[in-house]
């Protein structure tokens, strides 16, 4: 798994949420799942971690010259703030 591109791992991870929100699995096979999506979501985690340590900005001074600095990643808003990035309208279970 250690050698997935993100994509990859994040389609695998989409896939198992999928499954698992269809409750159709019997028992044994969605804690397989669930299991994997655990490992999958911290692969994909990790990789955005040092993705964000990689980033830099240029930035223009009031010398007029550009610099590099490091990306500083905002805190993300808390789940019940309204933001719809990343997020899916999912059907109600029933």
């Amino acid at each position: 798994m250690a050698n997935l591109k993100f994509e990859e791992a994040l389609s695998r991870l989409e896939e198992a949420v999928k499954s698992l929100e269809k409750g159709d699995l019997p028992l044994e096979e969605s804690l397989k799942v669930f299991e994997e999506g655990v490992r999958l979501s911290k692969n994909c985690l990790k990789m955005l971690e040092e993705a964000e340590k990689k980033v830099e900005i240029l930035v223009q001074e009031k010398d007029g010259k550009r610099r590099a600095r490091p990306f500083e990643m905002k805190q993300a808003p808390a789940a019940d703030e309204s933001s719809s990035f990343g997020t899916k309208e999912r059907p109600p279970h029933g």
